[in-house]
């Protein structure tokens, strides 16, 4: 409120309202709807901020501000009504664009209906604002003047609805909650823009914007959205808010501007600014013949002031965007007869700059619409139907918001006038109607309307403006097919090269948007004569001296000729033929001590757990063919699980043979059962990696690399694969390290052939490699990644087959008098007389 109050009084005005109203029309109603129109195009200040002048009146601008009163009288006298019991009535502004005046003129609409003396801040302030005669704003016309009125009618949770504001920074709801408009936002205009470029195939252009909403934020996304379909943006000349306004500085820069436009190697100039500003570029184009291609935004696309200035021609070419065309019904027959009706204020002003023709002669001569006085029906000739339709369509949308929140029907209404801005404004964003075969709703304040593409015919004397397209909102473009093929514009190149070499293409390069020829990337190749660069298959490549045509590609694996592959498998078969030798011999002494002190039956399973991972090696070696040949490490975390339980299983049964003073119900003589925990342990392990192969198994990749494809398997591909693979180690490496728990505590009991003390070591070596090996897997790329595998696997099984079982053989082999029962009894005894415990003999 004190921002407000600030703001009041720096463009002068006090508590009571403004004295020195802008042009002004009003017409009672019961629903009091607000508008704001450019009708004077420009604004001459004095020193004092209160007095100024408005100049440049615009017949059609004048016109439009009619639109809106005629559609309000239309609905006011349709049968059946509308709004049955209500009328419509208006209070409209001239803003002659002008920021400071559209302040001015939104405080006044914002008065309150019990103090129609009071502006928009009441002498005491309140909690609340009070709530406002006006219901809903139409207007304004330009971007910059609508950004600031905005803010204002939000206050109030006034509905404005813009028919020709179209920057994007109006979408934001957040910002700009109250405002709606009936034309679409730049964000569209500019993507549609970009799409006719890449249409007619041009490949440079230059923009021109202004420094302002619209100007600047259209001139940016344009910038930005060309870019990424790969045309080039010469330069952005952002023209300042003073441009349109004759002074030494306005020659200077247009000048510079004529000179850069002269100079460019352009293809089409985009003109993304007001027609005020377009008026003045235009002029001096025609004078320097500069005969381009200009793309017009909606501002000026139709603009009669433009396209009928001496010698347009001379300018060029003119494509144009502009809002969905449409007739407002019964517009022109309203205007021809509009003089002869009950006149407001902007009427009679209107008079008095071109007074009536007074007689048949002067009748017949104002027809050309040249002259000082005008005839009524000359003035069709100024009315437009864009900005015109989407004035009616705006006024059709609050009459379909009034009739929906006030419940009426064709013979009544079932609501009285006293509800809030608020509740109308809910209404208003929730229509969905269609008005002359035009559907339209609103997302976001946005409505559902798209783009006419014009072209300026100048074949003829006189300019016509033809519609050779549309585009919508969704993207789609649609062109004439005839006559577009016709307009399009052949590329012109400055001082670049025509054709290319084989591996190199045309392309464009420096700020002047050169085209000239550089290589191909790598992957891509042309075969010359400046044609594009295509890319080359997965399992191609290009070389990258010529990069003139495509080769394929080398396979790569980690082949059984490697000399990598060559030391695993020896090593593997190997410990396959050792695995096998220990079987045999633990068999011929399965009755004797060592073979019951390392585990009796369950050393069979242990060996053939190790066998098994022997020959999971080879797994990873050669080409993969399958995805079943990428279930190596799955196998071994259930193959290796087996092996350490059945070493756990057996350090269990020395702890409870030698710990003598351990209680009856000792949480260890519970837990020894052998059958038990290797079910158990190796069961949980099993589980774990079923999972994995039936949720995410290993994957059978090829990745194309520079000029390889490298086959192998991927088992950590994404996040699902990677928590198995760590899941299914951690749980080895768990294991590993409670047998080294257990080992160590059972190293100082009368072992004679220390199985703690080796198993110690061989988890300590298990748990080491795989410290080891998880970091190395995780970060090494190419085909000696499985060779990392394979070769942890090796080494952890070494580490049991010839720390724990490798010593049993040999004393059964070479050290057969430690093998007897009268060894084992002897050593127990010597190791607690050591100790200074007695042992009782049977």
């Amino acid at each position: 409120m004190f921002l407000l109050r600030l703001l009041v009084s720096i463009i002068g005005v006090s508590h009571s309202c403004l004295s020195d109203d802008p042009l002004h029309a009003y017409s009672s109603g019961d629903i009091i709807i607000g508008g704001l129109f450019p009708i004077h195009l420009e604004i001459n200040r004095s020193t004092v901020p209160e007095k100024f002048s408005c100049s440049e009146y615009s017949i059609q601008m004048f016109l439009r501000s009619q639109v809106m009163i005629y559609a309000i009288q239309e609905i006011n006298q349709r049968i059946p009504r509308v709004l049955p019991g209500f009328t419509l009535g208006y209070d409209m502004y001239d803003t002659c664009g002008d920021v400071s005046l559209a302040i001015r003129a939104a405080l006044q609409l914002m008065k309150n209906q019990s103090d129609p003396q009071s502006c928009l801040l009441p002498s005491e302030i309140h909690s609340a604002l009070p709530e406002p005669l006006t219901k809903v704003v139409i207007g304004e016309r330009y971007s910059e003047v609508s950004i600031a009125v905005a803010r204002i009618f939000t206050l109030s949770s006034v509905a404005q609805i813009s028919y020709a504001s179209t920057s994007e920074l109006l979408s934001k709801k957040f910002k700009f909650p109250t405002f709606l408009r009936t034309v679409s936002s730049d964000e569209f205009q500019t993507e549609g823009i970009s799409r006719l470029v890449c249409e007619f195939d041009w490949t440079i252009v230059a923009i021109v914007g202004s420094d302002d909403e619209y100007g600047k934020y259209g001139s940016d996304r344009l910038e930005d959205t060309l870019n990424k379909m790969n045309v080039c943006v010469e330069f952005v000349e952002i023209l300042s808010g003073d441009f349109s306004l004759n002074n030494s500085h306005t020659r200077l820069k247009l000048k510079e501007l004529v000179g850069n436009l002269n100079k460019s190697s352009a293809e089409a100039i985009i003109m993304f600014t007001k027609d005020a500003n377009i008026e003045i570029i235009m002029e001096a184009a025609i004078k320097e013949k500069l005969n381009r291609t200009w793309i017009a935004s909606d501002t000026w696309s139709t603009s009669s002031r433009i396209s009928k200035m001496p010698g347009i021609k001379l300018a060029g070419k003119v494509f144009g965007f502009i809002f969905k065309r449409n007739e407002v019904p019964g517009f022109e027959n309203y205007v021809s007869t509009m003089f002869n009706r009950t006149t407001n204020a902007i009427i009679r002003h209107h008079l008095t700059l071109y007074p009536l023709c007074s007689n048949q002669s002067e009748e017949r001569k104002a027809h050309d619409c040249s002259m000082q006085c005008l005839h009524p029906h000359c003035l069709a000739s100024y009315i437009d139907e864009d900005e015109s339709y989407s004035i009616y369509l705006a006024v059709q949308v609050v009459a379909e918001g009034l009739r929906s929140l006030l419940k009426c029907d064709n013979q009544r209404c079932e609501r009285t006038t006293g509800f809030t801005t608020a509740e109308l404004l809910k209404e208003i964003e929730k229509v969905n109607f269609t008005v002359d075969g035009t559907r339209i709703y609103f997302k976001d304040g946005d409505p559902s309307l798209g783009y006419d593409i014009v072209y300026w015919n100048m074949s003829k004397e006189v300019t016509q403006i033809q519609d050779i397209g549309e585009y919508w909102p969704n993207g789609t473009i649609k062109l004439d097919e005839g006559l577009s093929r016709s307009m399009k514009v052949e590329v012109t190149v400055f001082n670049c090269s025509k054709t290319c070499e084989p591996g190199k293409m045309l392309k464009i390069q420096g700020k002047k948007c050169c085209l000239d020829c550089v290589p191909c990337a790598s992957g891509e190749f042309s075969p010359g004569n400046g044609t594009a660069c295509e890319r080359c298959g997965d399992e191609q490549y290009s070389l990258d001296e010529l990069r003139d045509t495509c080769m394929k590609k080398n396979e790569d694996f980690l082949q059984w000729t490697d000399p990598v592959s060559i030391i695993l498998s020896c090593l593997a078969v190997f410990a396959i033929i050792v695995t096998i030798g220990f079987a045999i011999i633990f068999i011929r002494y399965r009755t004797t001590p060592v073979v019951k002190a390392v585990g009796g039956y369950l050393c069979f399973l242990e060996l053939l757990s190790l066998l098994c991972c022997f020959c999971l090696t080879f797994t990873f070696l050669g080409k993969p063919q399958k995805r079943s040949s990428c279930f190596g490490i799955p196998l071994f975390a259930i193959a290796f699980s087996l092996c350490i339980s059945c070493i756990l299983a057996n350090l269990l049964q020395i702890l409870v043979g030698f710990k003598f003073e351990l209680r009856v119900d000792s949480w260890i003589k519970k837990i020894n059962q052998p059958i038990a925990v290797v079910i158990i342990i190796s069961g949980i392990q099993l589980a774990l990696s079923v999972a994995w192969l039936i949720v995410k198994p290993p994957d059978l990749l090829m990745e194309p690399e520079n000029s390889v494809v490298l086959h192998q398997c991927e088992i950590v591909e994404n996040g699902t694969q990677m928590v198995f693979f760590i899941a299914t180690i951690a749980y080895n490496a768990f294991l590993g390290l409670i047998c080294f728990l257990f080992a160590y505590k059972s190293k100082q009991l009368p072992d004679l052939y220390k199985n703690g003390e080796l198993i110690a070591v061989s988890m300590v070596l298990f748990l080491i490699i795989w410290i080891v090996f998880l970091p190395l897997y995780l970060t090494l790329k190419g085909k000696y990644r499985p060779a990392i595998s394979s070769a942890a696997i090796l080494i952890c099984s070494f580490s049991i087959l010839g720390c724990h079982l490798a010593p049993k053989c040999y004393i059964m082999l070479f050290r057969k008098e430690l093998n007897n029962d009268r060894a084992i009894t002897e050593y127990i005894r010597k190791h607690y007389e050591q100790k200074g415990i007695p042992v009782v003999q049977s």
